[in-house]
């Protein structure tokens, strides 16, 4: 369950099975068993165990974690450096490894990178306890465990939206940020959103021109978060340079004042995959490595790329969706809001009307069932163009095939008989 609704409503979501009450007086018996009352120290500390009733009284994070897995090794840098920064700063923390790699070795290695606690690997009987206790249902996971007993559920969430600032992890805490979010989105701007204290302008596509921010404000802008290295951007980044230049000719035949704009936002290795990777792109950029993109990902809670962000003339965010609305209806999609939506949608709705019920499609040998949400469809990934889809879809009842019907390649079902 997500810790906020579309409203941000986060007490709902707190009383609606987001937290429960342990003890803690039972901690001893929730973190050990009746031969163990230690946990493990780090590895830099091989020798050392540590009392479970030593961290009775802290916040304790419950981490389930595993090494094969890679958003888990990719959570795991970030939570250790701000675990290691609560400490500094003397903050009553503590946090506990539940593995779920696959064996001795794979714990051991995994474990070298930790400066916290951890469940000893052979005591499987206490990290199963502890999975169906808190209902883990995937990984990485972090349970926070409060020492006036009640818990949250959403720790991997709340590290990857607040970080530090999330401690001690609270009701009133929490709340506390979310108003505090709740005031920067009311008073966003472009400006604010893109500018720091030494910068006022973005990079053109030569990298030998600073364009002014001000030159953007009143057009409908999009945050492009992408990088070289990310397979899903190499596959997306043509597709939107394809759609900008098609919307850009649209207001060329039209007139008129209303312009878009795109910002790429880097999030790759080094300057040199920037630079070649920019080099393929119509519009403007942060410059690498700038903080105002570590701060728009934070902001804009940035979980995967590519993703593209939409801002509206007024400075204010259209919609988080921009990626999926270019795959489902291309230039169409502009200006994103909500009202030329409601408009696609039913238009989807009068096309889909005229589509044949059933088809084959040259990349699949099965007969293929055009479903919508309401009659056994939903949101999909097209096994044609590896995109996100919603609403129709062309599906293979048998084997679950799915294709949008842009997508659809007609055959006579005789030519795919044989695959």
């Amino acid at each position: 369950m997500d810790l906020y609704d579309s409203t941000g409503n986060l007490v709902e979501a707190l009383t609606n099975g987001d937290s429960q009450m342990i003890s803690s007086s039972k901690f001893p018996s929730l973190l050990g068993s009746k031969d163990r009352d230690y946990l493990l120290s780090s590895t830099a500390e091989a020798d050392q165990q540590v009392m479970i009733s030593d961290i009775e009284g802290k916040v304790i994070g419950l981490y389930f974690s595993a090494n094969w897995y890679p958003p888990c090794r990719n959570f795991n840098s970030l939570l250790i450096g701000v675990y290691e920064q609560l400490k500094s700063n003397g903050c009553n923390f503590e946090v506990v490894f539940v593995s779920s790699d696959e064996d001795l070795s794979a714990f051991n290695g995994y474990r070298e990178s930790m400066p916290w606690l951890s469940i000893p690997y052979a005591d499987l009987e206490t990290k199963k306890t502890l999975n169906r206790q808190f209902d883990v249902e995937g990984i990485p996971c972090l349970i926070i465990l409060q020492p006036d007993g009640s818990t949250l559920h959403d720790g991997v969430e709340l590290i990857y939206k607040y970080g530090v600032e999330a401690f001690p992890f609270t009701k009133e805490k929490l709340e506390e940020l979310q108003r505090e979010e709740r005031m920067k989105h009311e008073s966003q701007t472009l400006t604010n959103l893109l500018t720091n204290s030494g910068r006022d302008y973005l990079l053109d596509p030569t990298l030998t021109r600073q364009v002014p921010i001000d030159s953007v404000i009143g057009k409908t802008v999009g945050l492009y978060f992408s990088a070289e290295w990310c397979i899903p951007c190499a596959k997306f980044t043509p597709k939107l340079i394809s759609i900008y230049h098609k919307i850009k000719q649209s207001f060329d035949e039209k007139g008129g004042d209303e312009d878009f704009e795109i910002v790429f936002v880097s999030f790759d290795r080094d300057q040199s995959s920037f630079v070649s990777y920019y080099a393929t792109m119509p519009w403007l950029a942060l410059p690498f490595g700038e903080p105002t993109i570590r701060n728009l990902a934070k902001y804009f809670d940035v979980q995967g790329i590519p993703c593209l962000i939409i801002i509206g003339p007024d400075g204010k965010t259209v919609t988080k969706q921009g990626r999926n609305l270019i795959n489902l209806y291309q230039e169409n999609a502009y200006p994103f809001t909500d009202a030329k939506l409601e408009l696609l949608e039913k238009e989807m709705e009068e096309e889909a009307k005229r589509l044949p019920r059933t088809d084959y499609h040259a990349g699949h040998r099965h007969e293929l069932t055009l479903v919508s949400e309401g009659n056994g469809g939903g949101p999909f990934i097209c096994c044609d163009c590896d995109e996100q889809g919603s609403g129709w879809a062309y599906q293979c009842l048998g084997c679950g095939y799915e294709v949008h019907p842009r997508c659809m390649r007609a055959v006579d079902p005789g030519s795919v008989e044989d695959r």
